[in-house]
C-alpha cells in the first residue's frame, strides 16, 4: 500500500486504520512506544535488522499521521524523544483485539498457549 492510499479518503475504515499502520516495523514501534517515549536508538535496539533510515522514515511518517510526538531537548548533543499521541493510543488501544485473535491464531497454528 502505498502512503497515497493513507491520504484516500474513499475507502473503508479498515483500510484507512490499516493505511497508517502499513509497512514492516510500523505495529512493533507502536507497541514499544506504547510503554512511554522513546529515544530512536533506544528503538532502534529493540528492533533487530532496522535500520536507521527505515526507522526514521516510519517515525516521520507516524508523527505526519498523527500517532506519534516527536520532542527535540535542546543541549549537546540534541535529544529527541518519541511519544505517542492520544490518537496514536486509540490506534493501539483499537488494535489490541486484533493482537489477542493474532495470538489465538498462533496458539491453533502450534497447539501452545500464547505468550501473553
Amino acid at each position: 500500500m502505498t502512503r497515497v492510499r493513507a491520504l484516500d479518503t474513499n475507502v473503508c475504515g479498515v483500510t484507512a486504520a490499516i493505511a497508517v499502520i502499513d509497512g514492516k516495523w510500523k505495529t512493533t514501534l507502536l507497541w514499544l512506544l506504547e510503554s512511554g517515549p522513546r529515544r530512536p536508538g533506544d528503538l532502534r535496539r529493540q528492533v533487530p535488522g532496522l535500520s536507521e533510515k527505515v526507522l526514521t522514515q516510519a517515525l516521520r511518517e507516524m508523527e505526519s499521521d498523527g500517532l506519534v510526538h516527536r520532542e527535540v531537548h535542546p543541549g549537546v548533543p540534541l535529544r529527541t524523544d518519541y511519544s505517542l499521541t492520544a490518537f496514536g493510543q486509540d490506534l493501539a488501544d483499537a488494535l489490541e483485539p486484533l493482537s489477542d485473535w493474532g495470538h489465538r491464531r498462533l496458539e491453533r497454528l502450534t497447539g501452545n498457549p500464547p505468550l501473553s
